[in-house]
């Protein structure tokens, strides 16, 4: 939880990623530097983030969770574009690497882990049925659309959707996302509202208007900084990976694992602390934000200039995205959880980083 004053690491971090970023704007970067330029980075998210959870708890749930989704949306974004821009041919199939390996992280791993740590500290926990159920009906519409669609339209050869029909489906996402984000916030907020409340969250008080005003500001520096930061290391990571000869879409998980790594605990924390209500809005919300908001915008990047964009997943990821909805609903469609429905999002979650490393 957020208190009254801000950490020092908070304002450090982005402090130190702006000086970085004005050096290696200068200087480029190297083996070494790179380095030193990822651990700031990384750092440089968790204060992001951090931030983002003092606005989220100043605005109180479901909005808080809204709050963060954007966030790590936008760091999302800006990660995939800075990418793409290097070498558009050959990364043309990022955005559905880093969306794919999104909602697998999130709704195997994350959700996995949360299930699974949940159970053990406190044998069966509750959430609401409905607003799970709503999450897990406009995933798995949106994933469809743009995931699995583009592999079976003719109009242009291979997993890619023409220009008419990646501006109709990025169009489609905005509306199924904005309809998810009125229902969790306006018409039905009471679907996502916490079933139970710890001690920890009952007592802690929100932060300050003052306080919240300073972290919108650092919020929105960290953010302009990571983007300057991602760019700068695109060519390291590229290098990297070509020499561990590894697929290229292993570079989409490692950009997915990044940015959901601070909510990834935020959502486990919250579970530990009997709140799972809370860890599935940041998970579900999460994946949601993802393909709602990241491929509408990749897609205006794409057709702006004239980039080739490949979403269409193949056969071996179809089959696990579709495991993946199919246990979900299993899974979060009683709205109780003990450890076994953990175990099995966590071994599924192992199954697609296995199969992404060896094909």
């Amino acid at each position: 939880m957020a208190t009254a004053r801000t950490p020092w690491w908070a304002w450090a971090w982005p402090t130190v990623a702006w000086a970085i970023l004005l050096v290696t704007a200068f200087a480029g970067v190297n083996g070494f530097t790179s380095a030193v330029v990822a651990a700031v980075l990384m750092a440089t998210v968790f204060a992001a983030v951090y931030h983002a959870e003092v606005i989220a708890h100043r605005t109180g749930e479901p909005f808080g969770t809204l709050v963060l989704a954007v966030a790590v949306t936008i760091i999302e974004v800006a990660l995939i574009v800075s990418v793409m821009f290097s070498a558009p041919a050959e990364n043309a199939a990022l955005a559905r690497d880093t969306v794919f390996a999104a909602v697998m992280i999130v709704c195997n791993g994350i959700v996995g882990i949360c299930l699974l740590w949940g159970g053990a500290r406190h044998y069966e926990q509750g959430f609401q049925v409905q607003g799970a159920s709503s999450a897990l009906a406009i995933l798995a519409a949106l994933a469809t659309l743009t995931l699995i669609v583009p592999n079976y339209v003719t109009v242009v050869p291979g997993p890619q959707f023409s220009t008419a029909q990646l501006l109709f489906a990025g169009t489609v996402s905005l509306v199924l996302y904005g309809s998810f984000v009125f229902v969790q916030t306006v018409r039905h907020r009471d679907y996502f509202l916490p079933t139970e409340r710890s001690d920890e969250e009952a007592h802690a008080p929100p932060p300050s208007n003052k306080t919240a005003a300073v972290s919108v500001g650092l919020l929105l520096a960290s953010l302009v900084v990571i983007v300057g930061l991602a760019k700068a290391l695109t060519p390291t990571l590229e290098k990297g990976i070509d020499w561990l000869g590894v697929p290229k879409a292993v570079a989409g998980i490692v950009i997915a694992a990044l940015v959901l790594l601070p909510e990834g605990l935020a959502a486990v924390r919250a579970a530990g602390a009997n709140r799972l209500q809370t860890s599935l809005n940041l998970a579900l919300g999460s994946a949601l934000a993802t393909i709602g908001l990241t491929i509408p915008t990749v897609a205006v990047v794409s057709i702006a200039l004239g980039q080739p964009l490949e979403l269409g997943l193949g056969p071996k990821d179809q089959i696990l995205l579709a495991l993946t909805l199919l246990v979900s609903v299993v899974t979060l469609g009683t709205g109780r959880t003990a450890i076994l429905q953990g175990i099995i999002h966590v071994v599924i979650f192992a199954v697609f980083l296995f199969f992404a490393v060896v094909p």
